[in-house]
């Protein structure tokens, strides 16, 4: 039931996941959105436009019949008349597509000729002498153009007259539609045609990326080489450096492991082979004691392989995990005292005098940021390896160092044994290298973990010796850590 519960959830899951973005449709639509969205303005833009050419032309000419009308506009004995030529009438009906109205209005307002329901101009309108106006209007229930002018004439007494002609919209209404046709048609015809070719323009624009890929998918699993920036556009390369980057470190990464992995077979095969050995004499002795011997044998065989173990495994958590590891304030002195109390044992044993020298507790302003579980292995390898290769009846000391005004600290680890040549100290470093000359056991990582846990926390190692006028010289690993980083930094 369990099972079920939990597969439908996955399968729910899967079915609301979001779909993975697509980088051609974006770059699509972010260049035809704004293109539909603009056509559409375009075309009323062009409406507004075509009115306005269409009306200019017909406006002019409906002046010029008004002001050719007003010369028939005459006062004879103080009185107002209009009298219309044959050739004028002519004139107001020669349009075959529009109707045209006209009135003249007297001094009183009195209707002198035309269409008694012509509407008048507003109220609120100063009558201009002479100068012909324009506005829209209705007559008869038709949308009309109307030109109206007042005209000053001798009367008694002496007063405006009122002369209107008006026009139906019916060839500006033509004009402006064709005027459209010509515009919108093309439109229709060169908008999918720049939608295609957009299409076909990204298409190309993005095929470096596809070749890329398919460059990519191509190499074989082994293949960690760096991809050829050659025939790669500007804006991709630093994508195609980053990866090249990171195909670097994995390759190194990958070099890293595998010669990890063959030390750590070799190393593992000696005691393995001895512990197999002594087994095989064990089983073939019948003497007690050289049974106990052989088991001896065994045990110190399989103490030395699990040693060997615990270093390979913290040099490889060292190696992969130190960055990933849960960091914190820590004091330096108080960790240090404590890998050195469990120390004491153990150099008791090899006869070493084993000391520390430092404060007790660092103050609170100087506390560093790193892993605890790391920091306590190198120290701990630290002060091992000095017990390791300093005599029996030599002299360990253990310092931590700091600057409160600097916040550099640093730890030391100085013994009087033999030391390690100047030429070797940049060796050691490496993972299972052994110092020509010495008899100890050991599996050749104790400074290699160190190394490795002092770059994963940007401090730097330093060797020196401890006793240069001395015979013999001994050696100093100083641990200098960078100083603390202000907060906000």
């Amino acid at each position: 039931m369990a099972e079920d519960k939990h597969d439908h959830e996955r399968m729910s899951f899967g079915l609301f996941q979001r779909e993975q973005r697509s980088l051609f449709g974006e770059i699509l639509d972010w260049m035809l959105t704004p293109l539909l969205l603009l056509w559409p303005l375009s075309l009323a833009l062009t409406w507004f436009v075509a009115q306005g050419i269409a009306t200019k032309p017909f406006d002019r000419a409906l002046e010029f019949n008004l002001q050719a009308l007003t010369q028939f506009v005459v006062a004879k004995n103080k009185r107002v008349s209009f009298n219309l030529t044959p050739q004028a009438r002519d004139l107001l009906r020669a349009d075959d597509s529009d109707l045209v109205y006209y009135q003249v209005l007297g001094v009183r307002g009195e209707l002198i000729s035309g269409e008694g329901d012509f509407p008048l101009p507003r109220d609120s309108e100063t009558p201009e002498p002479g100068q012909v106006k324009l506005r829209d209007d209705v007559v008869r229930g038709d949308e009309v153009r109307v030109a109206y002018i007042w005209l000053l004439r001798d009367t008694e007494p002496q007063r405006l007259v009122l002369m209107q002609v008006a026009e139906t919209k019916g060839k500006r209404s033509t004009l402006a539609t064709e005027i459209i046709k010509g515009v919108m048609v093309p439109q229709f015809v060169i908008l999918p045609l720049a939608v295609l070719l957009v299409w076909m323009a990204l298409v190309r624009g993005i095929r470096p990326l596809n070749d890329l890929e398919q460059k990519i998918r191509a190499r074989k699993p082994d293949d960690l080489s760096p991809i050829e920036e050659s025939y790669i556009p500007q804006e991709v390369a630093p994508l195609v450096s980053s990866i090249n980057d990171l195909l670097t470190r994995l390759k190194t990464s990958l070099t890293t492991q595998k010669r990890f992995l063959a030390d750590a077979a070799h190393q593992l095969k000696t005691p393995l082979a001895g512990l197999r050995m002594q087994a095989e004499l064990a089983q073939r002795e019948s003497n007690p004691q050289d049974i106990r011997s052989s088991l001896q044998q065994i045990a110190l065989a399989s103490t030395r392989a699990t040693h060997t173990v615990n270093q390979l495994l913290a040099l490889a958590r060292a190696e992969t995990t130190g960055r990933a590891l849960p960091s914190a304030r820590i004091d330096l002195a108080r960790l240090v005292m404590g890998v050195v109390r469990d120390s004491v044992p153990r150099a008791l044993e090899h006869g070493i005098d084993l000391g520390y020298e430092g404060p007790e507790q660092l103050p609170d302003d100087c506390l560093m940021d790193g892993n605890p579980t790391l920091l306590q292995e190198m120290s701990r390898n630290l002060v091992d390896n000095a017990i390791n290769y300093t005599g029996r009846g030599g002299v360990v000391t253990v310092h931590v160092l700091f600057d409160r005004f600097s916040g550099v600290q640093i730890l030391q680890v100085e013994d009087n044994g033999p030391g390690i040549p100047e030429n070797e100290r940049e060796l050691v470093l490496q993972p299972f290298y052994r110092a020509l000359g010495t008899n100890v056991d050991g599996s050749g990582l104790g400074l290699a973990i160190v190394h490795e846990i002092a770059q994963q926390h940007g401090a730097a190692v330093m060797m020196e010796d401890a006793h240069p006028d001395a015979v013999p010289r001994g050696l100093r690993v100083s641990i200098r850590f960078a100083p603390r980083k202000p907060a906000g930094e």
